[in-house]
């Protein structure tokens, strides 16, 4: 289970994209604890609307119906609408888009059939000019 850095989301090749929406919705149902998602709760949960707001918007751009946000309308519903911001800022900083990045560079190495090299360049060029750590 991972929440994939809010930058590298439109870079997500189809099938990362509809397994975080299967995350999200796990979440909204169960409140999942995994050593890779715990640091979602330590942040007010106008932080993972924020972030499921982008999934949604990327996955609305690339045509993907999505059936019903039945979850995610019942885990939001007393949420208070607040400005927009940086989902997880303390811990999606530069190491996790690195540690991201990473892990979508050997999906497509390994030869992740939805994974195309234009794809790829894409992300590539993304991480090159913006998140390399300095």
């Amino acid at each position: 289970m991972r929440l994939w850095h809010y930058e590298l989301i439109p870079y997500l090749p189809k099938s990362q994209l509809l397994a975080q929406w299967r995350e999200l919705n796990s979440i909204f149902a169960k409140e999942d604890k995994h050593i890779l998602i715990n640091y979602i709760y330590e942040y007010p949960k106008h932080e993972l609307y924020v972030y499921t707001e982008l999934v949604l918007q990327e996955m609305k751009l690339r045509g993907i119906n999505i059936r019903t946000l039945d979850k995610m309308a019942r885990y939001f519903d007393d949420l208070e609408m607040l400005e927009t911001i940086t989902p997880f800022a303390k811990h999606h900083n530069k190491a996790y888009l690195t540690i991201c990045y990473y892990n979508l560079y050997e999906k497509f190495i390994r030869g992740q059939k939805d994974f195309s090299p234009e794809q790829f360049a894409a992300l590539d060029a993304y991480y090159n000019e913006k998140g390399q750590p300095k």
